[in-house]
């Protein structure tokens, strides 16, 4: 329901600007501000805080290029085997770790309420929490700074923390934020719900990664998840969007220019005319990117059965039998037939009657229209008003869903008041634990049958919102990259050929069951262990030798 209008709408502020980054910390941040005059009340906290507003983590639907649900027109050089051990790394960045610890050594000072200075504190170690797990996911051990360092300090030589550790500092960064953020959602700021939004993020990611790496505490997190759900569940100020109208109002979720009110939105990124805003459908419509035929066969059929053993599905010979009979969620994120592209001003209209293969904007034939209106005033180079998802309930209640069954603990109860909540937005049948059939192509076999159906809810319900590398990678998934199907487009058949102008598919190159190949010297991707986490900079290692290298990657 929030938005940060008065925050995040004025691009906020340059108070502490820019730090030239030249050594493995970055220098002071604040050598335009004498430290005895700073912090002097609850306006120096709250200007300080809000330097790191622009680090949430914000939904934009061009995201997801590094998993298997989207072929881009150039080779991931990462998920291709290809990325070497880099000099350096801007998400090796400690400067917003630096500031954060700059504040909260120092904050005490001020003249306000240890009630007011709390909440500040809070904020900021909201941040950090978010920080350091950024940091955590992609490079696993990594030292722990509690304080801001000095290029003199002997800890900048220290050897990294180990994982575990860390994260169970963050845990206590994002209790702290929890207990001391004020629950009003209309302030403008974080919230209590936007905090425990972003614990039960983290909190479920630690938690099937321990699991599935077989590291200690697993329960812990997991439970940690549960509860911070709940907070937000039992809050009674959120729920699942909906007009009644299961043909459009998943898509209409996305491309609407006020969030602020919506019942989903735990928090938004407000855009507003002149003042901030972003140029997403048009990016969308020129991002030369595609989903995967292993992601459109993820959707189930409408008799909620997967299309392995549904008799409603008509196989993929054309479009339209594709699409016919399939969860709704398909077409609301996919351009398919009738979809209306751009409504122009004039009455005249851009209408999908064919997939746009062979081009930028639908190189696998599966073109994107999640995130993207056909309102032409969207279309301008970034004069797009459209508000984005910072944490949106959905992803909350598909949290819930999977950590109760990680941990064992799910019953029908609580698939009702979570993952029935998204499949009745779009009526889509109840998912009934006692009649649940395993899909014969199933990527996870090896894993419960509860389990393996709340993945594949999941990853229909947050397509493209930047989720799914993490969630491959916390389910030590990575060989499902290797699949085929990761890589290839649509059916082109000969039949379905002949519909177009040869102008437009005579390029178009696709395998022995012609389906469409965008990478024509590769029929698979190759996963290698090490690339679960990313090696540490070569410059960070010359800095400071205790730091190592993560493994397979020397």
């Amino acid at each position: 329901m929030n938005t940060l209008k008065g925050i995040l709408a004025i691009g906020l502020i340059a108070l502490l600007g820019a730090c030239k980054q030249d050594s493995y910390l970055d220098r002071l941040p604040l050598s335009a501000i004498a430290e005895p005059t700073f912090f002097k009340n609850e306006n120096d906290l709250q200007l300080y805080a809000n330097q790191f507003y622009p680090s949430l983590p914000t939904q934009n639907f061009i995201q997801d290029n590094q998993s298997d649900d989207k072929v881009p027109n150039s080779l991931n050089s990462f998920l291709s085997g290809q990325y070497v051990v880099p000099t350096t790394d801007v998400d090796y960045n400690w400067t917003n770790i630096r500031n954060v610890n700059y504040f909260l050594q120092r904050y005490q000072k001020a003249e306000a309420s240890q009630e007011i200075k709390d909440q500040y504190a809070a904020e900021v170690r909201f941040f950090r929490a978010l920080f350091y797990w950024g940091l955590s996911k992609r490079y696993g051990d990594v030292p722990w700074y509690s304080k801001d360092l000095t290029a003199e300090s002997e800890e900048l030589y220290a050897p990294r923390t180990p994982r575990t550790v860390v994260m169970d500092s963050v845990l206590a960064d994002l209790n702290f934020a929890v207990e001391h953020i004020p629950s009003d959602v209309t302030l403008g700021r974080l919230h209590k719900y936007a905090a425990a939004a972003l614990k039960a993020r983290i909190c479920l990611c630690e938690g099937t990664r321990r699991k599935y790496f077989d590291v200690e505490g697993s329960e812990k997190y997991l439970k940690e998840a549960v509860s911070a759900a709940e907070l937000i569940m039992n809050s009674g100020k959120y729920a699942i969007y909906s007009t009644g109208n299961p043909q459009t109002d998943y898509y209409n979720l996305f491309i609407q220019q006020e969030l602020n009110g919506n019942s989903e939105a735990i928090l938004a990124r407000r855009y507003l005319q002149s003042i901030l805003m972003n140029g997403i459908s048009r990016t969308l419509g020129e991002a030369g990117t595609g989903y995967s035929k292993d992601f459109v066969q993820s959707y189930l059929c409408t008799d909620g059965l997967p299309i392995g053993i549904s008799p409603l599905y008509e196989g993929d010979d054309t479009p339209q039998k594709e699409f016919s009979n399939r969860d709704p969620r398909s077409y609301q994120t996919i351009a398919t037939k009738g979809f209306v592209l751009l409504q122009n001003s004039d009455g005249s209209k851009d209408v999908i009657d064919l997939p746009r293969v062979g081009t930028n904007t639908a190189n696998t034939g599966y073109q994107l229209i999640k995130g993207r209106s056909s309102d032409p005033a969207m279309w301008q180079a970034n004069q797009s008003t459209l508000d984005f998802f910072i944490f949106r309930y959905a992803e909350t209640l598909l949290i819930y869903a999977e950590a109760k069954a990680e941990l064992g603990e799910a019953n029908q109860s609580d698939i009702d008041k979570s993952i029935n909540l998204l499949r009745s937005r779009v009526n889509m049948p109840a998912l009934e634990i006692s009649t649940l059939r395993r899909d014969p192509n199933s990527d996870f076999p090896e894993i419960p049958v509860l389990i393996d159906e709340i993945r594949r809810e999941r990853r229909v319900e947050l397509a493209d919102e930047g989720f799914r590398f993490d969630d491959l990678v916390r389910w030590k998934a990575g060989k499902k990259i290797e699949k085929p199907e990761t890589i290839l487009g649509m059916k082109l058949t000969p039949a379905l050929r002949a519909q177009y102008p040869a102008s437009q598919v005579n390029g178009i190159v696709v395998n022995s069951d012609f389906y469409i190949r965008i990478y024509t010297n590769i029929d698979h991707r190759t996963w290698n262990d090490k690339m679960y986490l990313y090696p540490i900079p070569l410059q960070e290692i010359g800095l400071n030798p205790s730091l190592g290298q993560n493994p397979g990657w020397q």
